[in-house]
């Protein structure tokens, strides 16, 4: 119990200050982690993050969940997870709340500054990746492909089909990666881990079923975060797709919390949160559980599920070279939501344009932390909109 109970305050206060998205995430977790107490070694370390770099979901959240799997078990991970979530959760669920109460925010400036401060950081997020999953030109060559096709093919059925072309060109085109040395040893057994990948696969199968019948906010973020590869930025696309497109939350309430949820400390996930508040507005509060549940549940299923597995796993380095197409597949993916709808809609004159691309070169050029550009985004707007 001491030692859950050491994890949980640890990754509360890690979530209480982890600013920056997964990358920073990751480098926290050295800090504290491994540098600082000593709980994994480099060589472990470094497993787990290719381990969660290779599954869908919010890959800092589940290199967190693995680290307390690793200290303490099944109840250590959920400890990691619950304390490193908290905070961002409560934000989230809060500002959820909060909107439904303001009445009509369509028209509000800091709303508008909001959805611009998205436009930045996701056409941030959206070079980084660019750079680090689309090194060559085969690469490249195959986003651009995928933001075209994703733009044609209506709906979450054009981005699946982009991410499952994008593994056999990989496949066909890409040169196989070396294997790697396991150094891991999994506290849950092979057993355990069938189980839960079973749970998994049950509720994903469930969560198809019941979209196929009318669309629910549950079976949409468990789809998203099974199938999102590469983090927070990523889910974008097919929560849009899954939410407002069926006009479960409108775009401009969508794009206002996923703007403020690049803000705030802990994993951008948390939107699921604020989603759950907006669309349940009856029961807010349990509408952002179930939403915070919905969203995460996919990823920690499959990192507890793997961990046995992932001896045997790695040393498929065909698995890893399908990987490479499908993160190639999801910079395409970016790219045609941050076309459509986050610039289409975002920009509707040229002060809109000249503050998002202030924003940017705040995040890109001076490297600004991103929850000041965030906020200096909706004062702008705010301001704009009383002087006009």
């Amino acid at each position: 119990m001491a030692a859950i109970i050491e994890i949980f305050w640890t990754f509360l206060r890690l979530g209480l200050v982890a600013f920056g998205g997964p990358v920073a995430h990751l480098a926290y977790f050295r800090r504290w982690l491994i540098d600082e107490r000593g709980w994994l070694s480099d060589a472990a370390y470094a497993q787990i993050i290719a381990l969660c770099h290779l599954l869908p979901g919010p890959s800092s959240s589940q290199t967190g969940f693995a680290i307390g799997i690793q200290r303490a078990g099944l109840a250590g991970g959920l400890a990691a997870f619950v304390g490193f979530t908290l905070p961002s959760a409560l934000i989230m669920i809060g500002l959820g709340y909060g909107i439904n109460h303001w009445g009509d925010i369509n028209q509000a400036g800091w709303v508008q500054g909001l959805k611009l401060a998205a436009i930045a950081v996701v056409a941030n997020a959206l070079y980084g990746m660019a750079r680090q999953l689309c090194p060559d030109l085969p690469r490249l060559g195959f986003a651009i492909a995928a933001a075209i096709g994703a733009s044609l093919i209506p709906g979450i059925s054009g981005q699946l089909t982009m991410i499952a072309v994008g593994a056999g060109f990989a496949l066909v085109a890409l040169p196989r990666p070396t294997q790697s040395t396991t150094v891991l040893n999994s506290p849950i057994n092979r057993l355990q881990g069938g189980l839960l990948l079973a749970v998994f696969g049950a509720l994903l199968v469930l969560s198809i079923l019941t979209n196929l019948q009318a669309t629910t906010l549950w079976a949409v973020l468990y789809q998203s975060g099974a199938l999102v590869f590469g983090g927070g930025h990523v889910v974008l696309p097919l929560l849009e797709t899954g939410l407002v497109a069926p006009e479960l939350i409108d775009s401009e309430r969508f794009l206002a919390g996923y703007g403020a949820a690049q803000a705030i400390p802990g994993p951008v996930f948390s939107f699921g949160g604020y989603l759950g508040a907006q669309i349940h507005t009856a029961q807010p509060l349990l509408g952002g559980l179930l939403g915070l549940a919905m969203i995460f549940a996919p990823g920690m299923l499959l990192v507890a599920g793997l961990m046995p597995f992932w001896q045997t796993l790695s040393r498929y380095t065909r698995v890893q070279q399908a990987l490479l197409g499908i993160n190639a597949a999801v910079v395409g993916l970016i790219a045609a939501v941050l076309w459509d709808p986050l610039l289409s809609a975002g920009i509707t004159d040229l002060s809109d344009a000249l503050i998002a691309t202030a924003a940017l070169a705040a995040l890109a050029g001076l490297r600004l932390p991103v929850y000041w550009v965030v906020a200096a985004c909706a004062l702008a707007a705010e301001l704009l909109t009383h002087l006009g």
